[in-house]
């Protein structure tokens, strides 16, 4: 008969562990849901929140988001974009 050492996780290794997967998910979620609401608000789909979900792309959107130019601020203050540069917050402009 023949006995094989596994080593202390045995034969799946330590990946196989259930809080390392679990642990992995829910740090995906928790990422996904602030960019969700953030991606709202910059009058974004929503739904690109879930790019957060895949490496390196991630990283791409982040910066798209943080230096790009947000559609709900268009045409604000007079910034371009297809407003006409009018505030209706400052009276008698």
């Amino acid at each position: 008969m023949f006995m094989y050492h596994y080593g202390y996780w045995g034969w799946h290794g330590a990946w196989a562990f259930p809080g390392v997967w679990g642990f992995g998910w829910m740090a995906a979620v928790i990422a996904v849901i602030p960019f969700w609401k953030i991606c709202m608000r910059a009058g974004m789909s929503p739904w690109l929140s879930l790019l957060m979900l895949i490496p390196l792309v991630n990283l791409i959107f982040l910066y798209i988001l943080a230096f790009g130019d947000w559609p709900s601020l268009r045409g604000l203050n007079g910034t371009p974009g297809g407003g006409n540069g009018s505030n209706p917050s400052i009276p008698g402009r």
